[in-house]
């Protein structure tokens, strides 16, 4: 009996599914932790996926 497959995953082109990443500031705080900042992907908006795009309709009155 066949197995159902999924269908592939849509990664986004730009990040290659890697949407958010800690970029460290250089330093400690007081607590002795590094200081870091999230950057996001700004074409999947940190989703790591990019969205099906689907043809518009024209409507016809």
């Amino acid at each position: 009996m066949d197995q159902p497959t999924a269908s592939p995953a849509q990664v986004c082109p730009d990040c290659d599914g890697f949407s958010a990443v800690h970029i460290t500031l250089g330093g400690r705080d007081r607590t002795g932790a590094l200081r870091t900042i999230t950057a996001h992907c700004p074409t999947c908006h940190g989703t790591g996926h990019r969205s099906v795009r689907r043809a518009r309709r024209a409507v016809i009155a």
